[in-house]
């Protein structure tokens, strides 16, 4: 089966939230994005380089436990000093903190936004100080040196001015009602490789040898049903080809696996057999 191409990223992710009162001034004061646009009730956040987010408002939407649909999305920078100069900001917005991680392949910050949709802020080891067990990637989740990060700073005291502009969208984490059927889905027909398992619930996939760019974990439970439509939470998220050719191998797969999907002008729509919307297209 031929593997998806090694330059596959992750892309823009789509989420619903309640109220732009509440999810503006958090996305770009506490973790730092630029408002890129806002018209109606989308609003597009990102850098200077790129959209990351876009945020639809849907009144009076709740969260929904107990279903598929997103465990986090994952921001990532591009070394030690950033992660430690946005970890600051945070901790100098008293933004709420839902955990810190060591995966020995890169240290991690999690949090979750006004909504409850999951967020990770991490920095990549280099590839060379990933730990390899039988030949195998070997992720951990080992305490966060906090004392070791803010040192990365020297006392320096530089003033915010948001998150680094490269910033890309690292990998997403997403809630799916059966591994195997998942894992089956994104590796066999998308054509991502099968990096490791974590516990029983849990696998991470790649294209190109990164550590994972798709979490899939059962985790709110087997046979969970997808989110109600009234329910904030994850629309879709993309995943970005760098040219037609791998886009098109992606659409021949899904045929040849009678795999429905909509075609757009520069892109493909499917859903995996949770039913995650997936936008697949060329980067543009």
């Amino acid at each position: 089966m031929e593997a998806i191409h090694p330059n596959t990223q992750i892309g823009l992710v789509s989420l619903k939230v309640a109220d732009f009162g509440r999810s503006l001034p958090f996305y770009t004061r506490n973790i730092g994005l630029m408002l890129l646009s806002q018209e109606d009730n989308t609003a597009v956040l990102g850098t200077t380089e790129r959209p990351l987010l876009e945020l639809i408002q849907q009144s009076g939407a709740t969260p929904s436990g107990g279903t598929t649909g997103l465990y986090h999305f994952a921001l990532l920078v591009p070394n030690r000093a950033e992660l430690a100069r946005t970890f600051k900001n945070l901790v100098e917005t008293r933004t709420q903190f839902e955990g810190f991680s060591d995966h020995s392949v890169s240290e991690a910050i999690y949090l979750g936004d006004p909504d409850g949709n999951g967020i990770e802020i991490y920095r990549d080891r280099s590839r060379d100080k990933w730990p390899m067990v039988n030949g195998r990637l070997q992720m951990n989740t080992l305490p966060l040196d906090l004392e070791s990060l803010t040192g990365e700073l020297n006392g320096r005291d530089e003033p915010w001015t948001g998150i680094y502009p490269g910033t890309v969208m690292g990998h997403i984490h997403l809630h799916v009602r059966d591994l195997d059927e998942a894992e089956a889905f994104y590796c066999d027909t998308l054509g991502f490789e099968r990096v490791m398992r974590y516990g029983s619930a849990a696998g991470f996939v790649s294209a190109g040898g990164y550590h994972h760019h798709i979490g899939l974990n059962t985790w709110a439970g087997r046979g969970v049903p997808p989110a109600p439509p009234e329910a904030t939470g994850l629309r879709h998220y993309q995943i970005l080809l760098p040219n037609q050719p791998a886009l098109n191998a992606v659409a021949e797969r899904l045929t040849m696996n009678g795999i429905a999907y909509e075609s757009q002008e520069d892109r493909l729509i499917v859903r995996d057999p949770s039913q995650n919307e997936i936008a697949m297209k060329v980067t543009s």
